[in-house]
C-alpha cells in the first residue's frame, strides 16, 4: 500500500473546478448507478435525511460518513474527507477574500492600515 506523502506544501491542482462532497457523490457515483438517497442509505446505513443533506450542500461529510460511504462505493474514506477539506478551505478562502474588499483594515496588526 502506497501512502501519501505529507509535505507543507501539500495542495490540490488550482485549474480543478471545486466540487462539494455532495455534488461528486450525486454525479460521479449515485447517477451513473441509477441510485436515489434512499438505497444509498440502505446501503451505508447513512440516514436517508442526510444524505440529501450532503447533495444540497447543508451538511458537512463527517469521517464516520467517510467510512461508510467508502464501504460501499468505489472510494476510501481519506478521499471524501480530503473533497470535504478542500471544500471547506475554498469557501473560507472566499470569505476571508471578500471580508478584505469591504474592510481592507479587518485583520491587520494594530498600527498598520
Amino acid at each position: 500500500m502506497e501512502l501519501i506523502k505529507l509535505t507543507p506544501s501539500l495542495g490540490v491542482d488550482p485549474s480543478l473546478r471545486l466540487r462539494s462532497p455532495g455534488e461528486v457523490l450525486l454525479h460521479d457515483y449515485m447517477r451513473p448507478d441509477a441510485l436515489n438517497p434512499a438505497q444509498l442509505a440502505r446501503r451505508t446505513g447513512i440516514q436517508a435525511r442526510h444524505i440529501k443533506e450532503f447533495l444540497l450542500g447543508s451538511r458537512r461529510v463527517t469521517p464516520r460518513h467517510a467510512i461508510r460511504l467508502a464501504a460501499v462505493l468505489p472510494t476510501s474514506a481519506l478521499y471524501w474527507l480530503v473533497l470535504q477539506a478542500r471544500y471547506d478551505l475554498a469557501r473560507e478562502e472566499r470569505g476571508i477574500a471578500t471580508s478584505r474588499r469591504s474592510n481592507p483594515n479587518e485583520g491587520a496588526p494594530p498600527g498598520i492600515g
